[in-house]
């Protein structure tokens, strides 16, 4: 009733100075926030965008709860929080108005810009990084099929679960564990639940001071590169192969040597000597997906002593496996501590938690956390105590089977859909993972290929961008975590088409 007396009071616009309600003002859809915060914040982000006038009152509560579909009370305490924000002011029997000094920010604002059109020219150059940055649109996710790299469904993520973790790891009990500064230090419940609930499903048994945490594996790359780069020898990765460990290892100020692959990985002999690293992703090669054999890494962690170099094991969707069982890790066969393993949360939970870890020899470690110490002390610690009760209550052995499940039944979709309608290509042996990797003859131009299916609704990964020198662009890449298994095949057949055509 007294919100209801208020409104009237008030007139809430619906006076002299009649306010005429604009039609852009709409409900964001599918959010969580509640229909009060849905209207502060559209009207909000209407003021900061200068789309509201500042010498008219804004719709009343009547105009705009009908435009809205919601009640006018709503709309009253909506607006009657932004005057609390300091964002709207209210005039009795006039209605609401956009704050004075939001119309002083926001001409402040537009006379910068205009003074900035105007300004120097930045005072310094950069010179050529041959960085690869990502290519994918902003609103990858508004095309009907999103072929694309490291992309997974939404609707597989167990929103529950993390909910309830989340709400456990905010109670006041555990407020202490991550809202204190925690130095250069790891959760060490996280640090227990990797060892036992992820760790030894590879075969790996390490300590506590033999793990360190990362913001995803691109960070652990990073912190790899900045601690070996002292000694000026090479990287040798895989060619073609991860461009995120180039970029990684580029932006440290290494030296970077491409070694070919073949069917079983990487290839042992092709790596030159006085190499410091060498970078592979033995599980499922990226990009080509293939699946290092038992004898190749044999031979790689023989060569790894005869040679004098490190290995970096990048697990890559290990867990991902359809038609075979899961090969041994590296790690797990390393008896001279040479290699360093390198493992992500990406795929198996979500891009977006942005967590990963680093399993090496103790004094790798060391330096490796000193490292991370300097660029940003530690991965939020808060976030690693809702993934360390994400593991504990069980929540990651149930999601994960989820998803091996779902990610089985769409990789047998794909695979029989190129096999149907992409046979004119080449394609590498896979036995598991989110992606295929096609080839056409010599001449074919993938990168063609992606911009002409980019108009038709399709997305790909053009496959030069993971050669070392981009010199060779026969290739792409397919990935169909994120397509549903009902839109492969028709994605597929437009890819057929395009393809046709430029043969």
């Amino acid at each position: 009733m007294a919100l209801s007396f208020d409104c009237a009071k008030h007139k809430c616009g619906e006076n002299t100075l009649a306010s005429i309600t604009p039609r852009f003002l709409k409900l964001p859809e599918n959010s969580p926030l509640s229909l009060r915060d849905q209207i502060c914040e559209v009207v909000s982000a209407a003021i900061t965008s200068k789309s509201l006038a500042h010498d008219r009152p804004l719709p009343s509560c009547r105009e705009l709860a009908e435009q809205l579909q919601v009640s006018r009370n709503t709309v009253f305490a909506a607006y009657n929080r932004l005057v609390d924000l300091e964002l709207l002011v209210s005039r009795d029997r006039s209605g609401y108005f956009v704050a004075p000094q939001m119309a002083a920010l926001n001409t402040a604002l537009e006379d910068r810009e205009l003074s900035e059109k105007d300004a120097a020219p930045c005072p310094v150059s950069f010179p050529s990084n041959n960085l690869m940055p990502i290519v994918n649109p902003l609103d990858w996710n508004a095309y009907p099929y999103p072929f694309i790299y490291n992309q997974i469904d939404p609707d597989l993520f167990p929103v529950d679960g993390w909910r309830e973790c989340t709400r456990q790891a905010l109670g006041r009990k555990q407020m202490p564990t991550w809202a204190n500064d925690s130095v250069e230090s790891d959760s060490p419940q996280l640090v227990q639940q990797l060892r036992q609930r992820l760790l030894n499903t590879r075969g790996i048994y390490a300590d506590e001071d033999e793990i360190l945490i990362t913001l995803g594996s691109q960070n652990a790359l990073y912190i790899l590169g900045t601690i070996f780069a002292q000694s000026g020898k090479p990287i040798a990765l895989e060619d073609p192969g991860f461009f995120g460990a180039r970029n990684a290892f580029r932006l440290s100020g290494s030296e970077l040597v491409g070694v070919a692959i073949d069917d079983d990985g990487i290839i042992p002999d092709a790596i030159p000597t006085g190499c410091q690293l060498v970078f592979t992703t033995p599980s499922h090669q990226f990009p080509t997906m293939v699946t290092m054999s038992q004898q190749r890494r044999e031979d790689l962690l023989k060569a790894a002593v005869d040679k004098d170099f490190l290995i970096i094991e990048d697990d890559y969707e290990a867990e991902m496996n359809y038609v075979a069982k899961s090969s041994p890790s590296m790690r797990s066969m390393d008896k001279t501590g040479r290699v360093i393993y390198v493992g992500s949360l990406s795929k198996t939970v979500s891009p977006g938690i942005r967590l990963g870890f680093i399993v090496a020899h103790r004094d790798i470690i060391r330096e490796a956390r000193i490292a991370r110490g300097v660029m940003m002390r530690h991965p939020p610690t808060i976030v690693q105590e809702i993934v360390a009760l994400f593991f504990q209550l069980g929540h990651y052995d149930s999601h994960l089977r989820n998803i091996e499940r779902r990610y089985n039944k769409r990789w047998h979709a794909m695979n029989s859909a190129i096999t149907k309608h992409l046979s004119m290509l080449d394609r590498t042996k896979s036995e598991g993972g989110t992606s295929f990797w096609l080839s056409g003859p010599k001449g074919f131009d993938a990168s063609e290929l992606a911009v002409r299916l980019k108009d038709k609704g399709v997305l790909v990964d053009r496959g030069q961008d993971y050669y070392l020198n981009y010199n060779d662009s026969r290739s792409f890449r397919l990935g169909f975590a994120y397509v549903p298994v009902s839109n492969l095949e028709a994605g597929i057949e437009i890819i057929a088409d395009e393809v046709t055509a430029m043969l």
